[in-house]
């Protein structure tokens, strides 16, 4: 299902967590999350996540990572199977295992709209380099650095990449990539989103200069809101946790949210409340006191 729908805003600004609402779904982000800095997924957090499922409270992974690099928490995902990728640009059923992920919901980034953010970007910051993450495919320019775990399928400007005649182009793009190899994080994001405007949706979640431009109104906090709405589950039975600026729109909109011990500054911000990092189990610390707040009652 492609679903490019405009979405009304998903970000609201947090206040006190509010344990007396019993929590209906877990959002968590994966790396410096809900992942430990070796990428596994400790015994204690499998624990608290398949507690969580047998209480009756959903999870929904919610990360920038593309489907395909989904499997270091496949064997996780219990009853629905569902996730949510490329920061919001897919909803990806899980169950297939390994390389056979299905993409229930796409919401791409027209290649105009792309096309413009590649424009608008390398004027307001030469030497910028891009990514091309599709549904299926990943193509890089030349320059860009290696940063990915795979090879890219196409190597060529960007300006080729999105053509409609380029290779490939029956994919939707989820998002594009965008380095630099000097600016400041923070400074490119924030100079990113000032040129790109409302073309596209401009967000982080690496510590080095990687943007992640995804379609206008695209992130985990509108998709995970649609998702939500055809639950019926409200945003003050959702509790999100996060760690990076990607993170922020969520967090800020799910009812009860937490900034891991690791988070970046403006996620602390957002989030209603904090638990300790990703190295020490932060979201099960989170989902075990929750529970035991459940068996009290």
């Amino acid at each position: 299902m492609r679903d490019n729908d405009p979405v009304t805003s998903a970000t609201r600004q947090p206040g006190t967590p509010d344990a007396a609402t019993p929590p209906r779904l877990i959002a968590t982000d994966l790396d410096g999350t809900l992942l430990r800095d070796d990428k596994s997924v400790s015994p204690r957090t499998v624990a608290a996540l398949a507690a969580a499922e047998e209480a009756g409270i959903e999870v929904f992974f919610v990360t920038g990572r593309p489907a395909r690099w989904m499997d270091v928490v496949s064997d996780h995902v219990h009853g629905h199977g569902l996730a949510i990728c490329g920061n919001g640009a897919a909803v990806v059923d899980l169950h297939g295992g390994p390389g056979a992920h299905r993409f229930v919901t796409v919401r791409d980034l027209a290649r105009d709209n792309a096309l413009d953010a590649v424009r608008l970007l390398r004027d307001a910051a030469p030497g910028t380099v891009y990514a091309v993450e599709q549904t299926y495919g990943f193509n890089q320019e030349p320059d860009y650095p290696k940063l990915h775990m795979e090879i890219p399928d196409v190597r060529a400007p960007a300006e080729v990449l999105l053509r409609g005649d380029a290779p490939g182009a029956s994919e939707p793009v989820l998002k594009i990539l965008a380095h630099h190899p000097t600016l400041d994080p923070d400074v490119f994001l924030a100079l990113a989103r000032t040129a790109i405007g409302d073309r596209a949706n401009v967000t982080r979640s690496s510590p080095s200069a990687l943007l992640e431009i995804s379609g206008p109104g695209v992130s985990k906090a509108s998709t995970l809101a649609l998702c939500c709405a055809e639950r019926g589950i409200s945003p003050e039975e959702v509790v999100a946790f996060g760690d990076m600026p990607n993170d922020v729109e969520m967090l800020t909109w799910a009812g009860r949210s937490y900034a891991m011990g690791n988070a970046h500054p403006e996620v602390i911000a957002a989030a209603s409340g904090r638990t300790v990092a990703n190295n020490e189990d932060g979201v099960a610390v989170i989902i075990e006191r929750m529970l035991g707040e459940r068996r009290v009652r």
